[in-house]
């Protein structure tokens, strides 16, 4: 098979700037992209870099970005890649930030590890440090987990997150898949102080802006935005959830669906933020000229509210206090 692959270069010690670099491989059929990598570097250009270790799967250290999916190398097949992205394959590391860059496709991840950390990525429990027998976990209790233990801390959600793009305090899709990793953990007794600090506005689960790349790109199915929407549950079952903003916007949205079958855009934000609402009239008054709010007394209500209304109550576990 043959390929043809554009790599990104770029030293900051000697280059005044990227280039790409382009390659024509043999391969086999069944090879993959680090395959690919390999040959360049052991057989074209000795002077490329890159991360590699395992190649199972398993270290997450080849995570690259292919035709702007961030993929890890040694998972990626090129055949299935030609399919996907076409004849040339474009190969970038996951971020093209020059100060994050120490070489070609290496970038310093110290951002993506300091945001782990904050998180205690571990278990915190008194355990007995002679055991007499196995900690046994049960069946169902793994299941809650979801996989999220299956994180190889890769990054190729924390640098695909469109909310970290915008806020760099955000802690990003692993950091909050960790933490439901062991919030959800039976065994875990810092369930409540983990709650709290993701709950905090600005850094935590409230910030996520919902575009769901984080699901697209890992390579383990973690689905960190579905770990995310859990512990918006977690913070509202264990009594953590504070009169803020956030939380307020969450249950003004069920408010809204309860009352009329869609969201009133209107009052959600008044809902959610008080006297506070004055400063986005500018944008209401735009959105009242686009259709996009209405008046109260020109509120439609969808058919079946009731029915929708019912489905809610059923649904719906907790609500704010206070």
């Amino acid at each position: 098979m043959e390929i043809t692959l554009k790599v990104y270069r770029f030293n900051p010690k000697k280059d005044d700037k990227p280039h790409f670099d382009k390659y024509k491989l043999e391969l086999r059929e069944d090879a993959v992209l680090l395959d690919a990598l390999n040959e360049i570097k052991w057989k074209f250009d000795g002077s490329l870099s890159y991360r590699r270790s395992c190649r199972h799967g398993i270290c997450g250290s080849c995570a690259v970005k292919l035709n702007g999916k961030n993929v890890l190398a040694c998972k990626t097949p090129l055949k299935e890649a030609i399919e996907d992205f076409g004849e040339v394959l474009i190969v970038e590391p996951l971020s093209k930030n020059r100060e994050k860059i120490i070489k070609d496709l290496v970038i310093d991840k110290k951002d993506f590890w300091d945001k782990n950390k904050k998180v205690k990525p571990y278990l915190i429990a008194n355990i007995d440090e002679h055991p007499e027998k196995e900690n046994l976990v049960k069946p169902e209790e793994v299941e809650a987990l979801e996989n999220a233990d299956y994180c190889i801390a890769c990054g190729c959600c924390f640098y695909a997150c469109e909310s970290i793009r915008a806020n760099k305090d955000f802690l990003g899709p692993q950091a909050l898949a960790k933490t439901y990793r062991f919030s959800a953990d039976g065994r875990d007794e810092a369930k409540k102080e983990r709650l709290e600090f993701v709950d905090k506005l600005g850094i935590g689960v409230w910030d996520c802006v919902k575009c769901q790349a984080c699901i697209e790109v890992c390579p383990k199915g973690v689905d960190p935005f579905t770990k995310i929407t859990h512990l918006h549950n977690q913070i509202f079952e264990e009594g953590v959830a504070k009169k803020n903003v956030a939380a307020k916007h969450a249950e003004g949205f069920v408010h809204s669906i309860k009352k009329h079958g869609i969201l009133d855009e209107g009052m959600l934000v008044l809902y959610s933020e008080g006297i506070n609402v004055a400063r986005h009239l500018p944008e209401a008054m735009e959105m009242l000229k686009k259709g996009k709010i209405k008046f109260p007394w020109n509120m439609p209500k969808s058919e079946g509210v009731e029915e929708i209304k019912k489905l809610v109550e059923i649904s719906q576990t907790h609500e704010l206090k206070g």
